[in-house]
């Protein structure tokens, strides 16, 4: 189970990243705090909105190469088919330079969907950083436990008070860290984030606290109004709620809790729809069909994870994980709108033009490649008339008739005809 703790990152540039985000976070908390408005899982939510702002361009990017790579797969697939029984050096070699051949004339790097990836990598591990470590980035949130805190630390012992609670309340998810035998500040404070309403309750009276115990309350009321989304506590998690609300008879925070998970299921099992789905047909080969039944097994399996997760994490990650999914989702929307509006003969054009720019650079002839990509050109256009004078040549039902995936099938079925003659 992951600790959550007010101590900020360590780790070498995820540290660092998550110290910038902070800032983010603690700004936007700043700012609703100013207009009357201290509520965590609102920052968390714009928090995410403007992270995805920010990566639009390479999160876009990533996208295009998918809807590209989904649209070329045909293309690639018949050259795998090819040279499927041919493993001599020269077969080998041909087929590496016709797969150049396509990635070019489509403008895709091969390493092009891995490298967007790279950049966000310590991004999005560093968001989980922040939100899981609210106290450490957020100044304002971590102020309120201040009094607490000096009292607490101020009791002779607080350290064993403290670990007695949470063996007895069985809080196994924060845990104290010592220096020279007794608890820091800042993991007495991870302890006070983690608590429930009713662990307040308990915390406020243990026999050792009861001189100020009026300051534990005062600190339970405020902390439980910022932690409060939608009647759910955000450093709680949705399992553990629905456990309370079946206890006290809560319809309503039941179903709440429900929706964290659920919710988080069916946004991510959107963005799997929304995703370009490689074109496939009976006569693929036997690693296409099995990579296509491995996609759908991940597909039907993901989102059900993600379910998972967001019941046994904090509501705030989950919050932040649905927030992300929906705006990942509107991304794909639009961008594959625009991919099924592109013309392929230009976009053939353009790329082909930046191939032999490059080549140029390299010192090698363009000849070959263009008459490649004019010939590919040819076949699409070829195909394209067929399909208006014969129903034997046509987009699967799959396709949006005229849609850029059509057309790149439609080149795939051509090209298995003209070898059957």
């Amino acid at each position: 189970m992951n600790m959550i703790v007010a101590t900020k990152s360590g780790v070498p540039i995820l540290g660092q990243v998550s110290t910038l985000l902070g800032w983010l976070m603690d700004g936007i908390y700043r700012v609703l705090d100013m207009v009357g408005i201290q509520n965590i899982g609102l920052s968390i939510i714009i928090f995410t909105l403007i992270i995805y702002m920010i990566l639009t361009p390479i999160q876009i990017k990533q996208q295009k190469l998918s809807k590209m790579t989904a649209i070329m797969n045909p293309e690639l697939q018949a050259i795998q088919k090819k040279y499927k029984n041919k493993k001599d050096q020269a077969s080998m070699m041909k087929m590496q330079e016709e797969t150049t051949l396509v990635y070019q004339k489509y403008g895709v790097s091969p390493m092009g969907t891995c490298l967007p990836l790279l950049v966000q990598m310590p991004i999005l591990l560093a968001l989980y950083q922040v939100i899981y470590r609210i106290p450490a980035y957020v100044g304002s949130v971590r102020a309120i436990f201040t009094d607490a805190v000096t009292n607490i630390t101020s009791v002779n012992g607080y350290t064993d008070i403290i670990q007695n609670f949470l063996t007895d309340n069985k809080i196994n998810t924060v845990k104290l860290t010592l220096e020279n035998g007794v608890a820091t500040s800042n993991s007495v404070i991870d302890v006070l984030y983690k608590l429930s309403p009713s662990q307040w309750e308990a915390f406020a009276e243990i026999d050792k606290f009861s001189s100020f115990s009026n300051v534990i309350n005062d600190t339970a009321s405020e902390i439980a109004h910022v932690q409060s989304f939608l009647g759910l506590n955000i450093a709680d998690t949705p399992f553990a709620i629905m456990k309370d609300a079946f206890a006290a008879g809560s319809i309503m925070l039941v179903i709440g809790a429900v929706l964290i998970p659920l919710l988080a299921w069916f946004t991510q099992w959107l963005n799997y729809k929304l995703m370009p789905q490689a074109a496939t047909s009976s006569s693929d080969n036997g690693a296409a069909n099995s990579m296509e039944s491995t996609m759908k097994t991940m597909n039907t399996t993901m989102p059900i994870m993600s379910a998972f997760f967001c019941l046994t994490l904090p509501v705030g990650m989950g919050i932040y994980w649905i927030a992300g999914a929906v705006i990942r989702s509107v991304q794909m929307l639009v961008i594959n709108r625009h991919m099924a509006n592109i013309d392929l003969d230009k976009l053939v054009k353009k790329n082909m033009e930046k191939a032999q720019k490059k080549r140029a650079k390299e010192g090698l002839p363009p000849q070959k490649i263009t008459n490649q990509a004019h010939q590919n050109a040819r076949k699409i256009n070829a195909a394209n008339i067929q399909v208006e004078q014969k129903d034997s040549v046509s987009a699967p039902k799959n396709y949006k008739p005229g849609s850029l995936a059509s057309k790149a099938n439609m080149v795939k079925q051509f090209d298995e005809k003209n070898k059957k003659k």
